[in-house]
């Protein structure tokens, strides 16, 4: 998993509330565990004109003018800019996968769904709570001028604006200190695998029968 550290991006809108992850990441697209190349299918039902499949190139489908990620200036963002209850819904991890895939890595919010928020830290993506106003204000500059961008620091646990303002964020210390170090579940767990090991060794040196071909718990 990529580390998040400090991250300065181009931020987009999704200026609308209750995103679930259906709108994130349509139910058709959930067939694969590959954890890449779901970017193409994010927001699948709102960037595109057509209804997508799994595996259809999308560089040939019809977008729609109308949705913010495909306008020019927004080309390259990789700080999403939402609102209340991001990300409710179903628990699919592809939502996450979808966003990072696409390119962002922090999503900034006033409130987000609960599994949605623990799966972000565990694929990369950084999900940023700010205040009401905050957001608000954030949206007005980023309408206002062309190429808005943001400074996160998760080792400052602070969201920095172009006028050199800093809005700091509530983070959990331990999935700060995970994503500050790339590791998900599994990479955590691998941190102690000399220690494991040594447990086992011990375990089979104690009770070698346990480790008999055949062996009945």
């Amino acid at each position: 998993m990529k580390a998040f550290t400090v991250h300065e991006g181009l931020v987009a809108p999704l200026d609308r509330a209750n995103v679930d992850t259906d709108l994130i990441i349509p139910k058709q697209f959930l067939k694969s565990i590959k954890r890449s190349g779901f970017g193409p299918n994010l927001f699948d039902e709102l960037r595109y004109l057509d209804e997508g499949e799994p595996g259809q190139d999308c560089s040939q489908r019809p977008v729609n003018p109308e949705f913010p990620l495909n306008f020019p200036r927004y080309a390259g963002a990789s700080v999403l800019l939402g609102r209340e209850n991001f990300g409710c819904g179903s628990s699919r991890e592809h939502a996450p996968w979808a966003l990072e895939d696409y390119g962002f890595r922090c999503v900034i919010a006033p409130s987000f769904a609960d599994i949605f928020y623990n799966n972000c830290f565990k694929n990369g993506v950084l999900p940023v709570v700010l205040t009401p106003e905050q957001v608000d204000e954030l949206f007005v500059e980023m309408y206002a001028k062309e190429g808005f961008s943001l400074t996160v620091d998760l080792e400052q646990k602070a969201v920095i604006l172009p006028d050199g303002r800093r809005w700091s964020f509530p983070v959990e210390d331990y999935r700060r200190q995970c994503l500050l170090e790339g590791l998900d579940d599994i990479g955590v767990t691998l941190k102690s695998e000399g220690a494991i090991r040594g447990y086992e060794a011990s375990l089979r040196a104690r009770s070698p029968w346990l480790f008999r071909s055949g062996a009945s718990a």
